[in-house]
């Protein structure tokens, strides 16, 4: 089946295609120089080995690749290149590539040189270990001084690294078979990236603890290696998909209620919202969550505006308070308190935290001023007696993980999602729905039975918790922590968001927002877009559908090959359906059994992510 890219990812451009590279068992993709889904008879080994350039912002360069030469035959392969990145006020950098493979072993070299000198956060090898199958297995790590640590990847979503002073690192990919990992040039750590919802376990060079950005002298070579190094014999695989291509779906045991769905809604949007509210009743989300900062102007107006949105709905209002902190907690929510009841708006709740909480403190680094959450928690119930507080992060995980807030007073805890803080080819926003449920599962382990709500999680960075700025990106390409997404406008959306609404289904949550209304967040098409202002992006059918859904009891549906298709079983009021949604680019064929649906409907077909709707037998 061929779908016009525009269809799938907003945009015309799409992805140079990977080179597959194999030596007996051995397998990688070679993808703009680096290497993906590495596999061992069939078994992903290591999500990536990555050489990457990152700037002050963490932003990470796309190099400039130069005198490509692949060769390979059945039992080796070999990549050369020369890749070359451009840093401000005319900097340069190259880095000279080596890749040989075969069949139990893997060495990526590189060698990088500045003759002008070069500023850089991190410059060096990422070695993604995948996480389904390895999350909570044993590893051995190897130290820097040669000494051994028996330990196991973390299960729950560890805020700080893991591993640290490494060298290598050894883990069983199945039974009988090792896969050893080391690393020479520098000393490596890693991070559980879990916590930024990447599919993986990160070691990387430079530990964050040393200064950074920091300056490659002018004329300094530096020289990494990476090796991968296969023991042992694998002596079955089991099978994932059936004989014919199609995927097996069986109906399962856990069952739960469908969260509610809620929009954001900004200052700078209000106007476009008011002028689109009959959109808010098509949708019907049960939270309409209006966003608040006053460090950036937000006052009297957007109240107002927020008022006359949320006059004639039938939905609960939340207002998103990012409170300043510049002055004491008391004075701050008094003043906003006065705001709104001179507007006359009453929220049902007010999710509340520190601006400063915004920005991420990565390890070592000084953990900036900021009053106790009790204090702000406290002013916050004191200044709005008879509203629920929630608090939270309106970051990410990451930081609700790392400043875990006193919720014993709180009403409910909210942090949201990104996936394209460090990486955003399709894959890889795709992957982090994996994360997903390990991301649920290490809230619940700190926070219990508390209420708890993800979002606003969207394609497009929200804002930055790890540089000054999210990175503009006018020409519509896929970029890390960029504030446009074109992919936000197709189909690929439709299905990362009802993927997303799958994977968190454990959670219990209360609410779950994938989006605004308007805007680059939004449901339907703004000003300047390659579509016609107003029309409904697909990701509109998700929300709608999910808001429709909210309450009504689901039922898991296990998929053979999640990380294709996904699917769950709900009954609500036109009775019992099954949803299924293909999170590939690929058409997929599904063996849904006669037992689960109408015979009619037992083997169905799913184009590039795709969504279906099917009847339950009864």
């Amino acid at each position: 089946m061929t779908v016009d890219p525009f269809v799938l990812y907003g945009t015309h451009l799409v992805e140079t295609p990977a080179v597959r590279l194999s030596a007996g068992k051995l397998e990688a993709d070679l993808v703009e120089g680096n290497l993906r889904t590495i596999r061992y008879d069939g078994t992903e080994v290591l999500r990536a080995i990555s050489y990457l350039v990152r700037d002050r912002d963490w932003g990470t360069y796309s190099p400039e690749i130069s005198g490509l030469r692949i060769t390979q035959d059945k039992d080796r392969f070999e990549v050369v290149y020369r890749a070359g990145c451009e840093g401000p006020d005319n900097t340069k950098l190259a880095i000279d590539v080596g890749i040989v493979g075969t069949s139990d072993r893997l060495d990526f070299v590189a060698d990088a040189v500045s003759h002008t000198g070069f500023e850089t956060n991190r410059c060096g090898f990422c070695i993604l270990h995948p996480i389904v199958g390895v999350a909570g297995t044993p590893a051995t790590v190897e130290r820097v001084d040669g000494t051994l640590r028996a330990t196991e990847f973390p299960e729950l979503i560890d805020p700080w690294q893991p591993f640290k002073d490494m060298r290598a690192i050894t883990h069983t990919v199945v039974p009988g078979v090792t896969a050893e990992c080391r690393m020479e040039g520098d000393t490596f750590e890693m991070e559980d990236q879990r916590n930024w919802s990447d599919a993986s376990y990160k070691t990387y060079v430079r530990p964050l603890a040393l200064p950074w950005p920091y300056q490659i002298p002018a004329g300094d070579r530096i020289r990494q290696r990476t090796s991968l190094v296969i023991r042992g014999e694998r002596y079955s695989r089991p099978a994932a998909i059936a004989s014919d291509g199609s995927i097996p779906l069986e109906l399962g045991t856990r069952t739960g209620t469908m969260p509610g769905i809620g929009v954001v809604v900004t200052p700078e949007e209000a106007g476009a919202v008011l002028a689109a509210k009959s959109l808010l009743s098509e949708i019907a989300p049960q939270e309409i969550i209006f966003h608040f900062d006053a460090n950036a102007g937000h006052g009297m107006e957007a109240i107002e505006r927020f008022k006359a949105i949320a006059d004639g709905q039938r939905n609960r209002s939340t207002l998103e308070l990012a409170l300043p902190c510049r002055r004491s907690p008391a004075v701050e929510t008094a003043e906003i308190a006065d705001i709104l009841r001179s507007a006359s708006f009453r929220p049902d709740a007010i999710m509340i935290s520190p601006s400063v909480d915004r920005q991420s403190t990565p390890p070592g680094s000084k953990w900036p001023d900021c009053p106790p959450l009790e204090e702000v928690y406290g002013a916050a119930h004191s200044a709005f007696p008879g509203i629920r507080i929630g608090g939270g992060m309106l970051s990410y995980f990451t930081e609700l993980n790392r400043k875990r807030v006193p919720a014993d007073d709180l009403g409910f805890v909210s942090h949201c999602t990104n996936p394209i803080v460090h990486a955003a080819d399709d894959l890889s926003v795709m992957q982090t729905l994996e994360t997903l449920p390990f991301i649920t599962r290490s809230v619940r382990a700190i926070y219990g039975e508390k209420p708890y709500r993800i979002g606003p999680s969207s394609i497009p960075m929200r804002q930055n918790p790890y540089g000054s700025r999210t990175m503009e990106n006018l020409s519509g390409n896929r970029i890390p922590m960029a504030n446009l997404d074109p992919r936000h406008s197709g189909r690929f959306a439709e299905a990362f968001a009802l993927g997303y609404a799958i994977r968190v289904l454990d959670a219990g949550l209360e609410c779950l927002t994938l989006s605004a209304l308007t805007g680059p967040f939004g449901l339907v098409a703004g000003p300047g877009e390659p579509t016609r202002q107003g029309d409904w992006r697909p990701l509109f059918n998700t929300v709608r559908t999910l808001s429709m859904l909210s309450g009504s009891r689901w039922q898991e549906c296990v998929s053979s090959a999640p990380s294709k298709v996904l699917a769950f079983a709900v009954t609500g009021a036109s009775g019992r359906k099954l949803h299924i949604v293909n999170v590939t680019a690929e058409e997929q064929t599904l063996d849904c059994g006669s037992s689960i649906v109408a015979p009619a409907a037992a083997g169905v077909t799913i184009g590039p992510y795709g969504v279906a709707v099917l009847p339950l037998a009864h």
